[in-house]
């Protein structure tokens, strides 16, 4: 399954294959980081306010596309706070992987990230930490990077096919 995060309301690009979208359909809230989400409700936020299920629905994809503002090489505040509340996709214990300590994967599923940032003037700095942000995201998922893509405007991203 594809999983879309993304921070258009009105998300009308076409997907191919079983997936899922979360957009700004309603208010979310910033994780409180208090690891309930890890430890009293495995895979699922403590929090309801209907992104309560993102942690879990990470578990179920093998691609994660981010289409996104870019926010100084970065995912706007909306995609990040998605992230932020799927939190309960990783265990709290930890492993070493590629000589750093990360969290050990809750789930057996490998995924595939894809970014997708629009906006204007996006500069080769924000570029380059976009990239490096995917990196660590897929790090931390325990996942790859499958491609980083910029668009100067939402109107760019018509002809696209997830």
């Amino acid at each position: 399954m594809k999983l879309i995060i993304t921070d258009i309301k009105d998300f009308n690009v076409p997907v191919e294959g079983e997936h899922k979208i979360i957009s700004p359909q309603r208010d979310i809230h910033h994780c409180s980081g208090g690891f309930g989400c890890c430890v009293r409700t495995p895979g699922k936020c403590v929090i309801h306010d209907g992104y309560e299920s993102t942690g879990s629905d990470l578990g179920k994809c093998t691609e994660l596309i981010l289409v996104s503002r870019c926010c100084y090489g970065s995912v706007s505040p909306f995609v990040k706070t998605v992230q932020d509340r799927a939190i309960s996709y990783i265990h709290p214990d930890f492993v070493i992987r590629k000589g750093e300590m990360r969290h050990k994967r809750r789930y057996r599923n490998v995924i595939g990230l894809s970014f997708h940032l629009y906006g204007e003037n996006i500069t080769d700095t924000e570029k380059r930490t976009a990239r490096t942000i995917a990196e660590a995201n897929a790090d931390n998922y325990d996942g790859f990077v499958k491609d980083v893509r910029f668009y100067g405007s939402i109107e760019e991203l018509e002809g696209l096919v997830l």
